[in-house]
């Protein structure tokens, strides 16, 4: 059975997607021509592969199947039909990345402005989750990770900060009204803004030092989803609402402006910086090959 390479592709689009416009706009296309591929390619196979109702689109279990086992096969067709741009003066092509929130806030403004402009015949599409979702089902290139959340068999690259710490902070008016806590465990006495992952894991606050490692799990008046709605408990802790514990760089413009004061700095836990990681037993598309080259180069210099 001959069945058209772009009317699958157009089927991975909306099905991921879940709807024909959002598809035909990540795709480039029209969202018209995408329907005709799908009703051509339910028309070959003789299933139908996605319900539509007027407000959603979601693949049936037959779509879902196939969605499954069409995502790495054609992510390596991408790849085959890569090995031409080794033939171009300049790499092309899209670059697909996914990444935690953190990281698309935090790590890569200052790198994707001038990875594209040193490119500029490179596309690049980030897909910005706290799910931790496998990179080749997800048909991306590659992701960004720490340490503790790298897959077995990939390749890691540094890529941004090589150190960095996590910070507790609340506003000066909290802090005079409240109390300005000395040791980690003062933390249970204080309205304290929590995160909750996608996971539904809330983790721990952790502070170390001198070799000392406190793990404290304080209450508080307000829990938030992490990357999401991170920026609304940091709202929170500026309007006074309780201390908050995230990434110092996130913290920074606000500890900078007296907005938010710190907490605990001696305490606060200094970890390894995150990576850019990708399999490392196929093909290397020629984005890829120029954004992991452009990341080494980068670090190269003082």
């Amino acid at each position: 059975m001959k069945v058209d390479l772009g009317d699958l592709n157009a089927f991975v689009a909306v099905a991921r997607a879940r709807g024909f416009r959002d598809g035909a706009r990540a795709s480039g296309s029209s969202a018209s021509g995408f329907s005709d591929a799908i009703r051509r390619l339910e028309a070959q196979l003789g299933v139908r592969l996605l319900n539509r109702t007027t407000r959603s689109v979601a693949p049936t279990e037959a779509g879902q199947r196939l969605l499954e086992r069409l995502g790495p096969v054609l992510t390596e067709v991408e790849a085959a039909l890569d090995v031409v741009n080794g033939f171009r003066d300049r790499p092309a092509g899209t670059l697909r990345l996914n990444v935690p929130i953190s990281a698309a806030r935090l790590v890569l403004p200052s790198i994707v402005p001038r990875f594209l402009a040193a490119y500029p015949e490179i596309r690049m599409e980030v897909i910005a989750d706290d799910t931790f979702v496998d990179v080749l089902a997800a048909a991306c290139d590659a992701g960004i990770r720490y340490d503790e959340r790298l897959e077995q068999d990939m390749i890691a690259v540094p890529i941004g900060p090589r150190v960095q710490r996590f910070a507790a902070a609340a506003s000066s008016a909290y802090l005079e009204h409240h109390g300005r806590p000395e040791h980690p465990r003062e933390l249970l006495d204080h309205a304290c803004l929590r995160g909750r992952f996608p996971s539904g894991m809330i983790t721990q606050w952790e502070f170390e030092r001198d070799g000392a490692v406190v793990r404290v799990d304080p209450a508080g008046p307000l829990l938030v989803r992490v990357g999401a709605a991170t920026d609304l408990a940091v709202d929170a802790a500026i309007a006074g609402t309780g201390i908050i514990y995230l990434f110092e760089d996130w913290l920074r413009p606000h500890l900078d402006s007296g907005a938010l004061e710190p907490v605990l700095e001696p305490w606060w836990l200094r970890f390894s910086g995150p990576f850019l990681y990708y399999p490392g037993r196929r093909l290397m598309p020629a984005p890829l090959r120029a954004f992991v080259d452009f990341i080494k180069a980068s670090a190269d210099q003082p």
